[in-house]
């Protein structure tokens, strides 16, 4: 008990000081999963949208692998992207492998799903509401896509925030194509997960706390959104 009480007093030291490799670690899961978030955004908002306002050839399909990939392993999409871009495989050329760059594709892979389920979710219940504005006033798919979007923004960034959450907690997928690397790929759940094995549990602890303080912000603002969201709902 003196020794895990002991872990908890050093976990919080390291907190406060701003210890620079617990500082280092926090950054890096920070910044690859802010920019596999953004790539997300960027297929599966237009995406999800268009599932929701177009219908074409295969896109009762599309609803449907989007929603399956949502319970996408992640160990098989950190097992992918290992042979995608392993020495062996098709994009071996571009040395990725055990780079920050291949965590945020396999981060990309594992939440893109999510976020084209939510948001074709998100849009396709908002447009019900306008599809008669919409046929009387003939607007062109595109433009409705874009009306759409805006005014779902609220909504759409609590999809963004469970993508960001889904992502930032992510060990398996970034722990097979980063390696777990010191200075390199060695984020918050690989660090945890290493230090905790080697019984020191004082950084284990700590970046637990960041993660957990993390979660409670992400959770908070996405109850600040639909707060938002109610709220422009009722102007």
């Amino acid at each position: 008990m003196q020794d895990f009480a002991s872990s908890f007093a050093l976990a919080g030291q390291l907190l406060v000081s701003g210890d620079p490799a617990l500082a280092e670690i926090v950054s890096l899961s920070v910044r690859v999963t802010a920019t596999a978030l953004a790539i997300s955004a960027a297929i599966g908002l237009p995406v999800g949208a268009l599932l929701a306002v177009v219908s074409f050839p295969g896109r009762n399909a599309m609803v449907v692998l989007s929603n399956a990939l949502m319970g996408l392993p992640p160990v098989v999409v950190g097992l992918t992207v290992y042979m995608l871009l392993s020495n062996a495989g098709p994009l071996g050329v571009l040395q990725l492998l055990y780079t920050p760059t291949a965590m945020i594709i396999a981060q990309a892979i594992l939440i893109t799903p999510i976020i084209v389920a939510l948001t074709r979710q998100t849009i396709a219940d908002l447009n019900k509401e306008y599809a008669e504005t919409f046929r009387s006033l003939v607007v062109p798919w595109h433009q409705a896509i874009v009306t759409l979007i805006w005014d779902a923004r609220y909504s759409l960034i609590t999809v963004l925030l469970a993508g960001f959450g889904r992502a930032i907690a992510e060990v398996g997928a970034v722990m097979i194509v980063g390696g777990n690397i010191n200075h390199v790929t060695r984020v918050m759940t690989t660090a945890i997960a290493l230090e905790t094995s080697r019984g020191e549990l004082a950084l284990a602890l700590a970046l637990g706390m960041v993660l957990l303080l993390i979660a409670l912000f992400v959770n908070g603002a996405v109850s600040f959104a639909k707060g938002l969201d109610r709220s422009a709902a009722h102007a």
